[in-house]
């Protein structure tokens, strides 16, 4: 079996790739549209690494400015594998971000975020939308109330989390970056614009 990237380095990050599992479909993910890579990296996981494999993969957490948890799947859904390796990044020097989509106390039927205060510095939320009807259009969430989910998320992290940013693409039909911003601030987080097709 070929070797899988655990690991991809984007300019002096490291981001973590340790699940294909999601709980959207988004219609502009390039896995939703036939393709696994990311710069130079495919992405396919043949299997989810192992606890073991993805601390090899990290190596030196302090080289990085930050290790990201973000690959082809929404990684607090391993939520374990994600707090014991973060944990194991912070006791080592390393800063943690993770990108996600900000559903996991609705995956999880509880508020997970008292879990990651010790040992996540920063999220990144793909808010993506300005309203539910935009969110269900681009996003395809697999589960009822995920975008009422994701606001409450957003709102109840900056309790736990000193660093929490929405984001949203601009470029995708329909979505109204100035709303979504004012959204983010009257939930009292940041937001960033992103752009459509550029990862990193």
């Amino acid at each position: 079996m070929a070797e899988q990237t655990v690991s991809y380095r984007i300019g002096d990050r490291l981001y973590l790739n340790i699940t294909d599992r999601c709980t959207l479909a988004c219609r502009f993910c390039p896995k939703t549209l036939g393709s696994h890579r990311v710069h130079d990296f495919d992405l396919t996981l043949a299997q989810r690494p192992s606890q073991a494999e993805i601390l090899v993969a990290v190596d030196d957490p302090r080289q990085f400015s930050e290790v990201v948890f973000c690959g082809f799947g929404e990684p607090t859904l391993r939520l374990q594998v994600l707090l014991d390796t973060a944990r194991h990044i912070k006791h080592n020097g390393g800063r943690v971000r993770i990108n996600t989509d900000g559903l996991a106390n609705l995956v999880h039927k509880r508020n997970v975020l008292p879990e990651m205060a010790d040992c996540i510095d920063s999220l990144s939320v793909s808010m993506n939308a300005q309203d539910e009807a935009v969110y269900r259009r681009h996003c395809a969430p697999a589960l009822p109330g995920s975008y009422a989910a994701m606001l409450d998320f957003l709102a109840a992290a900056p309790a736990y989390i000193g660093d929490v940013t929405a984001t949203a693409i601009d470029g995708l039909d329909g979505v109204d970056i100035a709303r979504c911003e004012a959204l983010a601030d009257h939930l009292g987080v940041a937001f960033r614009r992103r752009e459509l097709d550029v990862v990193g």
